[in-house]
């Protein structure tokens, strides 16, 4: 069944994983929350993020969604579509490549990985999402 942006809407926990592929490992925990707002959604994380080095501390990260479940960044720029029954997505932010996968098979529960490599930056980012109430 394939999602739509409607069934983001609301609070979800959010766990992180994110592996360096030269070693090391970060991990952000919070909420994830679907906003709805005309056209779309604003979609808005809050947490703690834990880096090797640099400890923990409280990060926030925005994004706007539409009905077509594009994403686009906060100042509008396009990122990337959330392919609806999960699958495939990319982003290429020179001189970087941002390979998506989105997995709803659990839904409500769901997950989605991103692998990054390019000459700046190399890890996997693993991102569990559940909802906050049922």
């Amino acid at each position: 069944m394939p999602v739509e942006l409607s069934d983001f809407f609301g609070e979800w926990r959010i766990d992180r994983d994110i592996r360096q592929h030269s070693g090391g490992a970060g991990r952000f925990e919070g909420t994830a929350v679907w906003t709805p707002e005309a056209g779309g959604a604003v979609y808005t994380e809050t947490g703690f993020l834990s880096l090797p080095g640099q400890g923990r501390f409280q990060a926030e990260r925005s994004y706007v969604w539409d009905h077509d479940l594009r994403v686009c960044f906060d100042d509008g720029r396009f990122f990337h579509q959330v392919p609806p029954k999960g699958g495939e997505a990319a982003h290429w932010c020179d001189p970087d490549q941002y390979d998506a996968s989105y997995d709803f098979d659990s839904w409500p529960n769901w997950s989605c990985t991103w692998r990054v490599q390019g000459p700046r930056k190399d890890y996997t980012m693993i991102s569990r999402y559940s909802p906050t109430s049922s």
